[in-house]
């Protein structure tokens, strides 16, 4: 089977979610910008990569390759943002610890960066959900991606099409370019979440204000030994 051979939703975006989508690009495009001196692969990625966006999406920043936190933080502030949280989350003990600086009080701008290497299927996550660069956005292009709900979203000139990932999974990887194993791995927790609501993680921790992160890092490495030992890999 191929994708042409595959049944699904098309939907045709308005004027406003156009005009929506617009804005929120420029505003990521912007932090982008500030963050392109870092040397290091920076992507937004999700709903502001694919283009189905809703007033409450995400603008959604990573850093993909570790860069210190502090470094980070100081370039932001230095470009007139405010960080009104910041937080470090392990999702897993064999996940790769990962700092989020917020930078409004709503929490919907969000920049990230992982506290060492991400592993492969790490890096894929990034890719499942649909991401671009700074080019990409400035380009104008949109990329498929899955949302939440288990749809694959493939941009369409009006708008996009959407098909069920579930009982599609060998198709989605290869459209997405992921492994069927990251597939499969995406499926299993989102399917969790949906019927237990709203799941866990291994490690959050909320950096108070006047803190730096490093003498955080510092001491959850010296208290939790699988957050040392993923910081160690």
């Amino acid at each position: 089977m191929t994708l042409g051979d595959l049944s699904g939703v098309e939907v045709e975006y308005s004027r406003d979610v156009w005009e929506l989508l617009r804005e929120k690009r420029n505003r990521a495009i912007k932090i982008m910008r500030i963050l392109s001196h870092l040397s290091r692969e920076v992507i937004v990625h999700g709903s502001l990569a694919r283009g189905d966006v809703k007033p409450t999406s995400d603008i959604d920043i990573v850093v993909i390759q570790p860069v210190s936190p502090g470094l980070l933080e100081l370039s932001l502030e230095r470009a007139g943002y405010t960080v009104y949280h910041k937080e470090i989350v392990q999702a897993t003990p064999n996940y790769t610890p990962k700092i989020y600086f917020y930078l409004d009080p709503e929490e919907e701008i969000v920049v990230s960066t992982p506290l060492s290497d991400l592993k492969e299927r790490e890096r894929e996550f990034y890719k499942w959900g649909g991401e671009l660069d700074l080019p990409g956005l400035l380009e104008g292009k949109r990329v498929p991606g899955v949302s939440k709900d288990l749809k694959l979203i493939i941009p369409t000139e009006r708008g996009h099409k959407e098909i069920e990932v579930v009982g599609n999974e060998s198709i989605v990887a290869r459209v997405i370019g992921v492994s069927i194993e990251t597939v499969l791995e995406r499926v299993r927790v989102l399917e969790r979440r949906k019927e237990h609501g709203r799941t866990g993680v291994f490690l959050k921790v909320t950096i108070p204000a006047g803190e730096s992160v490093e003498s955080v890092i510092d001491e959850l490495s010296h208290k939790n030994p699988y957050f040392r030992r993923a910081l160690e890999r």
